[in-house]
């Protein structure tokens, strides 16, 4: 079976095995077939040797949490983020992988509309009690009022599920955005999806449609901050997916919120730090993919009294975007790693800077906010004093 992989990039692993340590799943299961070493050899099988997709080959591609961590440890410079990739997208269009009801529900991303709706029932369903706290949602609003532009200097992508669930996460950083001296436009429902979700599925043509209107959309020079780590990944990814000059330099307008922060924080006001010890989570396409994850720590440090470090190297904490829902016996187990880190660091609370991260933790009652929501939190109470302090 052709896996359309790119043939320079499937021969560029040697075998090595410096990966196996930093892959979730290989930690939790000791098994190859569940590493990215193993998962080569596997591509290299079947798009080489034409040896047949059967059951354990499919679930071997399918159980990859596609956190990239054996990136950072590969020696020899592996992509396999582009590998499994292209393997789910082959895989998903022959529908071997990626059945109808995952399209499915994969489908409201792109109609705000839709999500919106599907998400006040969620709401509702929470005031009477019957969401289990263990699925890690957030408190969803009844009603969230729309977030307004102030300018065009910065665009805030505000995506799909974030915007449904976490809007008030948005509209911390639009307040951290404008106390720095910058004004906001908000992307809302003219982009309403990145299409990582999409990707990760193996659903490649839709992602690169979602893409193409992304760029549509954001048109200009403006760099284009995302506060979420999966979305940034997925967007910074525009320029190789499409292979146009146009996605290229869109590509190049993007930032994580913390990666474009971090050079300007002494922009902000001055602020008495929060009393917390504060530990910090790398989503996996911060630290793996975007290899951005240390400005977390510069925009965090002088806005909270104490930051302390996981000893865990980063080791992916389950999420994987969809995976703890469709796999959540793996990303359960892999999370049991990380609340043993947690553990072991004693914060008062874990700052980490994707969604899905976040509420995997929350799901196991671990108290989590975006760094975002820290920072504003700090400056927002010196506003507050300073107000107290001009009026009495």
């Amino acid at each position: 079976m052709n896996l359309h992989l790119d043939d320079d990039e499937l021969s560029s692993c040697v075998q090595c095995g410096l990966c196996l340590p930093h892959c979730p799943t290989f930690r939790i299961t000791g098994d190859e077939s569940q590493s990215p070493r193993g998962r080569i050899a596997l591509m290299r099988a079947v798009h080489i040797d034409d040896a047949p997709v059967t059951f354990d080959v499919r679930r071997s591609f399918e159980t990859c949490v596609q956190c990239r961590g054996c990136e950072s440890a590969c020696p020899s410079g592996v992509q396999y983020g582009h590998l499994i990739e292209g393997v789910r997208e082959s895989l998903a269009s022959a529908h071997v992988m990626t059945p109808w009801w995952q399209r499915a529900t994969l489908e409201p991303l792109t109609h705000p509309r839709l999500l919106r709706a599907g998400s006040r029932v969620l709401a509702l369903l929470q005031r009477v009690g019957a969401v289990p706290r263990r699925f890690g949602l957030p408190t969803l609003p009844l009603r969230s009022a729309p977030l307004s532009s102030s300018g065009n200097d910065v665009y805030l992508f505000t995506g799909c599920v974030m915007d449904a669930w976490q809007r008030q996460v948005h509209r911390e950083t639009q307040g951290v955005i404008e106390a720095a001296g910058f004004t906001v436009q908000v992307t809302g429902d003219t982009a309403p999806c990145c299409g990582a979700l999409h990707a990760h599925a193996g659903l490649l043509d839709r992602t690169r449609r979602l893409a193409q209107r992304a760029i549509r959309e954001m048109s200009g020079d403006q760099p284009i901050l995302v506060n979420s780590a999966g979305c940034g990944a997925a967007m910074k990814d525009y320029g190789r997916l499409l292979g146009t000059e146009e996605a290229k330099a869109f590509s190049k307008r993007v930032y994580d919120i913390g990666e474009w922060l971090a050079p300007r924080v002494d922009r902000l006001p001055s602020a008495t730090p929060l009393d917390i010890r504060v530990g910090v989570q790398d989503p996996c396409h911060l630290r793996h993919v975007q290899r951005a994850h240390q400005s977390t720590r510069v925009i965090l440090a002088p806005f909270v009294r104490e930051l302390v470090e996981l000893d865990d190297e980063g080791l992916c904490c389950g999420a994987g975007g969809a995976y703890s829902v469709l796999e959540s016996t793996s990303a359960n187990s892999i999370r049991e790693r990380k609340l043993a880190a947690i553990g072991r660091a004693s914060p008062d609370i874990v700052a980490s800077a994707n969604p899905g991260c976040s509420m995997h933790l929350t799901g196991a009652g671990v108290v989590t906010a975006h760094p975002m929501t820290l920072i504003y939190q700090a400056i927002t109470s010196a506003t507050q004093v300073a107000m107290t302090k001009t009026t009495s």
